[in-house]
């Protein structure tokens, strides 16, 4: 009876009963989503790690990213144009993101929903494009997960691993934003509030800045 007491005192099974704020201040929602990024960190962590091993050690001839990766423009290869552009979309979508963010904060349901629908077509268009890249690359290149015949073997496989892995991550995202915006515009947060807006904007400011990393390691190097 007296450790009960004490961990009444403590207000610890009051807060799990309740099952709406275990750490003062912050919503269950905004915890889990920092803790599932965390662990997503990690595995981005390992993938690109694994790449600069595999590329430091190999000893085939690395492909030149700026000539595997470039587009044709008016009859001109343009090194990683369509990266470039790419690149534009998913940090213009981080604008429309926060700027849904704050609409939520303000508890004005129209603009963030449209906001996030605006976030969510960025993100399909990244997708798109990527497809047209992978495209590109296996048909034009002859780049397979399992060879590359511009040199390392290993270029495939860690290309289509790391640019896999996060354009799945682009996808549910934009899959997360359409459901959620639909929502918001319906009003079903009116009641609780709009945290959801802000814990969809750390997912997908998440996917933007490991596409900053992406874009450093593997085009730029």
């Amino acid at each position: 009876m007296a450790e009960a007491t004490g961990w009444r005192n403590l207000q610890v099974v009051d807060d799990w009963a309740a099952d709406v704020e275990v750490f003062r201040g912050v919503p269950w929602g905004k915890a889990m989503m920092w803790i599932f990024l965390l662990s997503d960190t990690f595995i981005f962590t390992c993938f690109l790690t694994a790449y600069m091993t595999v590329r430091m050690t190999t000893a085939e001839p690395w492909p030149n990213p700026s000539e595997v990766f470039a587009l044709e423009a008016f009859g001109v290869p343009v090194p990683l144009l369509l990266i470039a552009i790419m690149t534009f979309i998913l940090i213009t979508s981080s604008g429309t993101m926060a700027m849904a963010v704050n609409m939520g904060y303000r508890r004005r349901r129209g603009p963030a929903a449209l906001l996030m629908v605006i976030t969510a077509l960025l993100g399909a268009s990244f997708v798109g494009m990527q497809a047209f890249e992978w495209t590109k690359l296996i048909t034009d290149e002859g780049v397979r997960p399992w060879g590359n015949p511009m040199g390392a073997p290993q270029f495939g496989s860690t290309f289509f691993m790391i640019t896999g892995f996060h354009g799945l991550h682009v996808s549910a995202g934009v899959v997360y934003l359409a459901v959620v915006a639909w929502r918001v515009w319906r009003g079903r947060y009116e009641k609780q509030g709009y945290d959801i807006v802000e814990i969809t904007g750390l997912y997908w400011h998440f996917v933007d800045l490991v596409w900053v990393f992406i874009f450093a390691f593997f085009y730029l190097w």
